[in-house]
């Protein structure tokens, strides 16, 4: 009996040095892109101050909007500068972050927003494990893009559709008080 809890102890101490040894080489990994993006509640902009591309809408955190747009509006696609953001619909912003920060993400981190009077939160943030206030994954939606669409879903991108529709975001534009998110 005592030889089985022997075993027990050593194999709890080797899973311990294993699951050490990972979260110090997921560590040493995340910290070898620098971060240029720098993102904050303050960083997001309301819908209507930024550019219109069909049903969305975009921006660039770096000043690159140029690069941005050439992206979006092309008919093949591309690979979106880093600092591109992009949203829908008010409170679903996704962000462009340095290559090689999220890689199963293609480098998209996904934002969950709360909007008010008094400004802007971030209720949620992160890559493949963010799930909106209706329950979607952004990531589990996003994932279905074609490889040249670079994770956006439009119509013919090949995602799900979402229960939205181009009416329903173009009144959105009308509910949010102006003072709700930065400049």
């Amino acid at each position: 009996m005592q030889d089985g809890t022997s075993r027990r102890l050593i194999l709890t101490i080797l899973c311990g040095v294993l699951q050490f040894l990972v979260a110090d080489f997921s560590a040493a990994e995340d910290s070898a892109v620098k971060s240029i993006v720098n993102v904050d509640a303050k960083s997001f902009r309301c819908i209507t101050k930024m550019k219109s591309v069909r049903q969305f809408y975009v921006n660039n955190l770096l000043g690159n909007l140029d690069a941005t747009l050439a992206v979006a509006n092309s008919p093949t696609g591309g690979t979106y500068p880093e600092g591109s953001v992009i949203q829908l619909v008010p409170t679903e912003v996704m962000v462009k972050r340095e290559k090689g920060f999220s890689p199963v993400t293609k480098d998209w981190e996904f934002f969950e927003l709360d909007l008010s009077k008094d400004g802007t939160q971030i209720r949620k943030r992160g890559f493949a494990d963010v799930v909106n206030r209706f329950g979607g994954n952004c990531f589990g939606c996003h994932i279905q893009a074609r490889p040249q669409w670079d994770f956006v879903c439009e119509l013919d991108h090949g995602c799900a559709p979402i229960p939205i529709t181009r009416a329903m975001i173009g009144r959105c534009k009308g509910l949010i008080p102006d003072a709700t998110m930065g400049p």
